[in-house]
């Protein structure tokens, strides 16, 4: 017979036999222990891959190679913390084209003070015939000055070798499975790998975008609750959950309902559908307390909406049947009839269950 992994029955209880033991809602219980976990107090989300703290990097000028001293510093940590960025490394607009690199157009500065000195002119008569020093007649001044991170500009690879300092390489924690990469495979979503942010680019009116961006596994070292490869295999299926609700696909769009809190719901959405597809695949048994910790985060936003939760469930299941539906059918050969029927997801003494193929 021919089967679609997980297909529509895998959004609700699946139908079974007149007569046989009632099918479980899977999704409706981890929902369930989710909403226990917030509850019960779930603490604060860790980032599950490592981030370096550039933060703590004294920021540089790419042309001079000078240090940024005194509130500069200040103020390129806030904005290198807040944009994302993964390096401290800063010039204005023309000292980039003075390298022969390009600031991409949109990019807007980070505001800086630069000092100087200058001499007023009454100083400058009143020592013109003198050999004292000038030093004490001297004044500081400051004006604005707008400074370009290196990430926000094109830079010749040779330049960003050269600005950049070398890492050397972080060993791979995570372990590959194989039945995850097909399920995503098949989706045909498409991964980039680079960076220390996950996200889901929007396809923009240009048609550029459309692809889903992750740090490089050999970041994620995972939490205090969840293995480098649970984190791992999470992330990208918190971000696939993103990638089913584009416009062109499932077109989720819960604006008029939460307003400025969409986003917030979208995210309830995106990782309640990873912890649904992290159960289906057998990432992981239960539900991490990872994703009660970071859903945790956005109740706080939608408080006032106690059905939010119980939404954002049903909209997970739904991407879950999409996902699901985009796996490749496979024949499946009638089983044999046992003497005994073993009882629903037992296994042999001595023997772990199989990891699941793409049919369930």
């Amino acid at each position: 017979m021919t089967r679609r992994f997980g297909k529509a029955a895998d959004s609700a209880t699946e139908r079974r036999d007149p007569g046989s033991r009632p099918g479980r809602d899977l999704h409706a219980e981890l929902t369930q222990k989710i909403v226990s976990q917030i509850e019960a107090g779930s603490g604060a989300f860790k980032m599950p891959w490592h981030r370096p703290g550039i933060g703590f990097t004294i920021p540089r000028n790419a042309l001079t190679d000078a240090r940024y001293c005194g509130s500069n510093i200040l103020w390129l940590w806030i904005d290198a913390d807040e944009k994302k960025f993964e390096h401290q490394v800063w010039a204005t607009y023309k000292q980039w084209s003075e390298l022969g690199a390009q600031v991409r157009g949109g990019e807007k500065g980070t505001l800086i003070v630069k000092y100087g000195e200058w001499v007023p002119k009454s100083e400058r008569e009143k020592h013109v015939q003198s050999n004292d020093e000038e030093d004490a007649a001297k004044r500081l001044y400051a004006k604005p000055a707008h400074v370009f991170n290196i990430d926000q500009v094109e830079a010749p690879a040779e330049l960003r070798a050269r600005l950049l300092p070398s890492e050397a390489p972080r060993p791979d924690l995570t372990v590959r499975l194989a039945h995850a990469d097909a399920y995503l495979a098949a989706t045909g979503a498409e991964f980039r790998e680079g960076g220390q942010r996950a996200f889901y680019r929007h396809r923009s009116s240009n048609g550029e975008g459309d692809f889903i961006q992750m740090p490089p596994r050999t970041l994620f070292t995972g939490t205090d609750t969840s293995t480098p490869t649970e984190s791992y295999e999470s992330t990208r299926l918190h971000e696939l959950g993103h990638w089913s609700g584009a416009d062109h696909r499932l077109n989720r769009n819960y604006g008029e309902r939460f307003g400025d809190h969409a986003y917030a719901f979208e995210e309830l959405v995106a990782e309640l559908t990873a912890a649904y597809l992290c159960a289906e695949l057998e990432i992981t048994n239960v539900p991490r307390p990872d994703h009660a910790q970071y859903i945790a985060g956005w109740l706080e936003v939608l408080k006032n909406d106690t059905r939010a939760i119980f939404t954002a469930a049903a909209a997970a299941s739904t991407a879950v049947a999409y996902l699901n539906g985009l796996q490749p059918q496979v024949l499946e050969a009638e089983p044999s009839v046992p003497t005994e029927t073993p009882a629903p997801n037992s296994a042999s003494p001595g023997h772990s269950p199989h990891r699941p193929s793409l049919i369930s």
